[in-house]
């Protein structure tokens, strides 16, 4: 079912579809009451009777709207119309974590971190409120534009009050980032979405998920009884610490697990402040070896027991005699061993404990020593080293860049403990090459063979095709140190945009709005006094036409013009001559005339007035530049225009 242009909820008027989903589509909409845009998300017509899918539809809008958070995706809205069950959400602008992953790659250990960070706080609410998300994964993670994280699609959520045991076969979820339990069909709670959060952990900074097979039961058997290899196996810029949050986070004993997500929260904040420190807590549940112990019959065992009974007696027979012959040897050695008894244990005790005892030997700084340097300070601590070597930016090459465990003031370790070493093999110096005018593919391959990392931002052109490289930052022949980063911008062609319906807002709504789209608007203006003033009369472009992006659409406001005021002073001397005539008896002859005057062809003043009057005034009334003209015994004398927006508008006619 197609639902574009329709309006659903009588509010929400949908206006292209955005994404699938196994259980629905996702379209963009606008909320005509609150003029805004939404994402509204609707069950596909095959699930629409089916009772178990309606059902875990409704927990999505039920679980998550029940969620304030700034990293949880938030609920507006939810109905049913015609069959048509839908919720309504957050529109979020951005990309998945799963597209991130797939254009990057492995991903920056820090900026993995904050993603993950914001992800269990996002689960720290949720669980609190007894809920658990059961599909953690890259594709349920949007990142907006300004880097924050929003886990979405509580599609599968349970309550925890709820059974969460199903059957293997019906599990439902992902299965790349199943825990062990989830895998199964067992209980699952709230450590269930901690493993898939270390499982996303792995991803972005491998740039591969733990175990992956032809099939999804391989892959849950996996999930169930192979150990992940270790994060930072695959890729050994990753932090101590960090790999050991992931290593705990996937463990399959739940006992051995992080117990909440602010648990896990906790030591992730701590990796950013000390990202090679030793402070993730692990334990273990090392059982003691099988012993083969013979086995003796009863009858040997009596005989045995008798043999040794009778040689007992035979000694104490002996020694008893000894002791009544000499009765002062006995009080002798029983006060020699009240005495010694004590001293033997206490010395015994120290002895049996300084067997075992490793000394205590103060921690070097091997930081910035030369190799020999640290060897030699290993020597005389009586610490074993394990050294590696790796470029590096800002430590010399021949030098220590880095140590584990870090140099702490007064730090002590075990004698002949060993510490990790990495020796400096200086910069490794990159000229970026020049990928301007070639293909995506092309271009990446390229950067990539200098050991540098590539980002891909696309825009569009209208005069580059699609699939190539417009411009890169750095430019060509520019030197980078290996594993810094080369943009480069990728043309998506010329971008289509559609006309939308602005006719009826106001002026600034709509232009607002097609900028957005990426129109440039022309204005223009006509009076329309049946329409409000400042509204849109008409639309250069018809509502639902694709154009190219920048296309000039022409908007027709409604501009109604404010009636003013002006003062017109008529010197009638002037027109007429002023010459009035006498009879011989000194009687005035026509001293007067018939003056008319008009405004914009309407008469607004029709009297008699003298022919030598210089100063008649006449107020003036109207709308922005009028059209004056004056008549003398109906002859038109003059026609002129009168600005009436001007201040304290005068026109003066001699």
């Amino acid at each position: 079912m197609n639902l574009e242009g329709r309006l659903i909820g009588n509010r929400y008027e949908i206006l292209e579809k955005i994404g699938n989903g196994g259980m629905a589509t996702v379209y963009k909409a606008q909320d005509k009451i609150l003029k805004r845009y939404v994402a509204v998300k609707v069950l596909r017509d095959e699930f629409t009777t089916d009772e178990e899918f309606i059902r875990r539809f409704n927990t999505e809008a039920q679980s998550a709207a029940s969620l304030a958070h700034q990293n949880i995706v938030s609920i507006y809205d939810v109905g049913n119309e015609d069959n048509i069950y839908y919720i309504v959400m957050e529109l979020i602008q951005g990309k998945t974590l799963k597209q991130i992953i797939d254009e990057s790659g492995v991903l920056p250990w820090k900026w993995s971190l904050n993603i993950s960070i914001q992800i269990a706080s996002a689960l720290e609410v949720a669980h609190k409120n007894n809920i658990v998300h059961r599909d953690i994964k890259p594709h349920n993670i949007i990142i907006t534009e300004d880097g924050i994280a929003k886990v979405t699609d509580f599609g599968i959520a349970k309550a925890v009050s709820n059974s969460t045991i199903t059957a293997f076969g019906t599990t439902i979820g992902s299965v790349h980032y199943f825990s062990p339990e989830h895998a199964r069909g067992g209980f699952t709670d709230a450590k269930s979405d901690l493993y898939s959060l270390g499982v996303v952990m792995y991803e972005m900074l491998t740039g591969r998920v733990p175990f992956d097979a032809d099939t999804p039961v391989s892959i849950a058997l996996k999930h169930m009884q192979e150990k992940p290899t270790e994060p930072m196996k695959l890729n050994p810029s990753i932090p101590y610490s960090v790999n050991k949050i992931i290593m705990k986070a996937m463990e399959k004993d739940l006992n051995l697990r992080y117990q909440s997500a602010t648990e896990m929260l906790k030591d992730l904040n701590m990796a950013l402040k000390n990202p090679e420190g030793d402070f993730v807590q692990t334990s273990s549940n090392d059982m003691a070896y099988t012993q083969r112990i013979d086995i003796v019959s009863d009858k040997e065992s009596q005989t045995n027991k008798n043999k040794e009974t009778k040689k007992e007696e035979k000694k104490k027979g002996k020694l008893r005699q000894f002791f009544e012959k000499h009765p002062a040897v006995k009080y002798i050695l029983i006060i020699l061993l009240i005495i010694l008894i004590p001293i033997i244990g206490f010395f015994g005790t120290q002895a049996i404990l300084n067997m075992g005892r490793v000394k205590d030997v103060k921690l070097p700084n091997f930081v910035n020593m030369t190799r020999e340097e640290a060897e030699q300070a290993a020597q005389e601590a009586g610490l074993q080293l394990e050294i590696t070597e790796e470029f590096n930016s800002e430590v010399e090459a021949g030098k220590i860049a880095s140590q584990d465990p870090q140099y702490i003031e007064n730090y002590t370790v075990k004698e002949k403990s060993t510490v990790k070493l990495v020796l400096s093999k200086g910069k490794n110096i990159k000229i970026v090459p020049n990928v301007v005018g070639k293909t995506k593919e092309e271009g990446k391959t390229e950067v990539e063979a200098q050991e540098l990392k590539v980002e891909i931002i696309e825009e569009s052109s209208s005069k580059v095709e699609a699939g190539y490289i417009i411009k890169q930052d750095p430019e060509a022949d520019k030197e980078l140190n290996a594993g810094e980063t080369v943009k480069i911008y990728v043309s998506t062609g010329i971008k289509q945009i559609t006309m939308e319906h602005v006719i009826g807002q106001k002026e600034a709504d709509a232009k607002k709005a097609l900028t957005e789209l990426g129109f440039e608007v022309d204005v223009v203006y006509e009076e329309d006094m049946s329409k409000d003033d400042g509204t849109v009369l008409k639309q250069s472009i018809d509502v639902g036409e694709t154009v190219d992006e920048g296309t000039e659409v022409t908007l027709t406001v409604n501009k109604i013009a404010e009636i003013k005021e002006g003062t017109l002073n008529i010197n009638l001397k002037s027109l007429t001559g002023g010459q009035i005539d006498k009879d011989e008896d000194g009687n005035e002859l026509n001293p007067t005339v018939q003056l008319r005057i008009s405004v914009n062809d309407e008469n607004i003043y029709d009297e008699a007035v003298r022919k030598d009057k210089t100063d008649l005034s006449i107020k003036v009334t109207g709308k922005g530049t009028v059209e004056i003209k004056i008549f003398i015994d109906d002859l038109k004398k003059t026609t002129t225009q009168f600005n009436l927006n001007s201040s304290n508008p005068v026109l003066t006619i001699d």
